[in-house]
């Protein structure tokens, strides 16, 4: 079966993310607000913390390696869709 392109172009993929809004949707899944500490600020949900780089834009690699230590951090996965909807 062959694939054509409109149907690849039509599938949702992760685009490069602002840190504000990045930071916006830690908060409601529950994150504190950031905190400075050292190169980097960071943010804490309990016990649990997530290192927030300073650049004002992620790329989708380094975005996409934050959502995947988000992950572990939570304990799930976080679809592109639970995403856009925060």
């Amino acid at each position: 079966m062959q694939v054509s392109h409109k149907a690849l172009r039509l599938m949702p993929k992760w685009n490069p993310c602002k840190r504000r809004v990045f930071i916006k949707k830690l908060v409601k899944l529950g994150f504190n607000a950031p905190e400075p500490g050292g190169r980097h600020f960071y943010m804490r949900s309990g016990t649990k913390v997530i290192t927030i780089p300073s650049n004002d834009e992620y790329s989708v690699p380094q975005f996409r390696m934050m959502i995947k230590e988000l992950e572990k951090i939570i304990g799930r996965t976080i679809t592109l869709e639970e995403w856009d909807e925060l």
